[in-house]
């Protein structure tokens, strides 16, 4: 979540999007769905659905929120292009996560790190081809620290793993229980500065952390983030049709909602396509916006 930058002010003169705006599914670009569906049915504790040459993933059948879309014959994503740092799966309760860590053990599933964020406890894994996961639980929102400038306080300190797991009942270890969804996405862009302009003056989300030049971290209603975005890793060319991000849903409450989200894009310069030709949640239609570095994002309205 952070680099050892320091702060800077956050700000906070942003058109607010609806408090309940959130996050919807995100859509992976994969080599070989059979591979994919092992590791996030049996480690990660998802129930996968095949549509055609698509798997459907969430802790329900009702509850959408991964789509992986086979696509053989793309290439890797190549080491310099934008794209996703990693997908956060939000767990409903620590214990919930503590389950987790054995299920993950038990399959043999090797964690890329483990972090006590205060906002939030996180595990961080690799997919078998290699995009980011964030498997997390929120701490309760009112013990959130918060910083002079109005934003939320963030930190990377180490998570008592041991700890955790001795918080789980046993009775998620299995799968992921109902309710698990997708807290947030990371993304890996090429000029944060520009990025930040996309997502907080076109969007409308709210920038509620920042660290230096190098990370960002933006939401609604008041959330830590539904969308961060650094340039760690020193990307420097667009996202692709490569394996990986496809792209991901922004849900918003109703019509009225996306077209004042549309009508600010477009204010801003931001290119918005018809969504016609994508499958969204509310069974077709919807817009697409494509942010600087090509990352894809559809503005759907549940059903």
């Amino acid at each position: 979540m952070t680099d050892g930058t320091g702060r800077d002010a956050v700000a906070t003169d942003s058109t607010e999007l609806p408090a309940d705006t959130h996050v919807g599914r995100v859509g992976l670009r994969v080599g070989s769905i059979d591979r994919m569906a092992a590791y996030y049915e049996d480690a990660i504790g998802l129930a996968g659905e095949r549509d055609g040459d698509r798997l459907v993933l969430g802790p329900t059948p009702d509850e959408p929120r991964l789509v992986l879309e086979s696509a053989p014959d793309a290439p890797p994503r190549p080491r310099a292009a934008a794209g996703l740092f990693h997908v956060a799966i939000r767990v409903p309760d620590r214990t919930a996560l503590g389950d987790a860590v054995t299920r993950l053990r038990s399959a043999g599933a090797p964690l890329s790190g483990a972090s006590d964020h205060l906002v939030s406890e996180a595990l961080y894994l690799r997919d078998p081809e290699g995009n980011g996961l964030e498997l997390y639980r929120d701490r309760p929102r009112e013990g959130w620290p918060t910083t002079p400038d109005g934003g939320v306080g963030m930190d990377t300190l180490p998570l008592d793993l041991a700890d955790l797991e001795a918080a789980g009942t046993g009775e998620h270890v299995d799968a992921l229980p109902a309710g698990t969804d997708v807290g947030h996405v990371h993304l890996e862009v090429t000029d944060l500065p520009r990025a930040v302009r996309c997502y907080r003056d076109g969007l409308g989300l709210v920038l509620r952390a920042r660290y230096g030049a190098q990370a960002a971290f933006l939401a609604a209603g008041g959330y830590h983030h539904h969308v961060g975005l650094n340039t760690w890793n020193g990307r420097t060319g667009p996202a692709g049709t490569t394996r990986g991000l496809a792209w991901w849903e922004l849900a918003l409450p109703d019509g009225a909602a996306r077209a004042a989200v549309v009508e600010r894009l477009s204010a801003a310069g931001f290119g918005v396509t018809d969504g016609a030709d994508v499958e969204a949640i509310e069974g077709g239609g919807g817009v697409v916006v494509t942010d600087p570095d090509g990352i894809r994002c559809r503005l759907v309205v549940p059903g």
